[in-house]
């Protein structure tokens, strides 16, 4: 017990690198802070285009652009970026380039999300909006996606959970996010308890989304 205390939880090694390890967690908020609103507000364009294009040949391209972004593994789209970008001209900041292939990742996913949740509103209801006098437009606005936002909350919440996640493979670019905070440390101290204290960070930044959203789920089960 008292290895495995020295080795995972050893308190003066959490002490001595805590305040290293909450910079490199400012970073990851940072990085979140950047991913998630850009690629909430592009994930609903890519919803209303969805359902909003008349065109084949639009409708095609779009659908090329969720696949494929969806199917490339976000690390492998990470290095691409940062270190293509050079090749066209491109001095790309670290930080700018996770996050840009980031929202491109999470633009596609968002965007499913939210096709699903405007093709689950009701088509009477809006019917009952266009009667009112208002335009496609603003039914969409006003009736629509509202709507479609509560309904598939759920799994707006649940993939946010996956970007915060995902901030850790910046890692793979130097980023000092707060995982590559957390090895730096550990090649150091040659003792795995950084990590321990990173996760334990994730844990009590995630914990209270996870239950709001595990509420969220239970009050859309039926009969909630």
């Amino acid at each position: 017990m008292d290895e495995i205390l020295q080795n995972f939880f050893n308190l003066n090694i959490y002490k001595n690198v805590a305040p290293y390890l909450l910079q490199g967690l400012g970073r990851t908020l940072l990085l979140s802070a950047m991913v998630i609103p850009v690629g909430l507000a592009s994930g609903l364009l890519i919803g209303v285009l969805s359902i909003t294009l008349k065109r084949r040949w639009a409708r095609v391209l779009l659908a090329v652009y969720i696949d494929f972004f969806r199917a490339l593994p976000p690390l492998v789209l990470l290095i691409f970026i940062y270190f293509g970008a050079p090749f066209l001209g491109l001095d790309l900041p670290k930080l700018l380039a996770v996050a840009i292939g980031f929202m491109l990742n999470n633009s596609s996913y968002y965007g499913e999300v939210f096709r699903a949740g405007l093709e689950s509103v009701p088509r009477g209801q809006i019917e009952a909006a266009r009667s009112t006098g208002l335009s496609s437009w603003q039914t969409l606005w006003h009736v629509q996606i509202p709507q479609a936002t509560r309904n598939v909350m759920p799994d707006l919440i649940s993939n946010t959970l996956e970007v915060v996640k995902l901030t850790t493979l910046a890692s793979a670019v130097a980023l000092p996010e707060l995982l590559r905070v957390a090895r730096d440390a550990q090649s150091l101290v040659y003792n795995p308890s950084p990590i321990v204290l990173a996760a334990l960070f994730y844990l009590i930044l995630l914990w209270p989304v996870v239950r709001l959203l595990s509420r969220l789920e239970h009050r859309h089960l039926p009969g909630h």
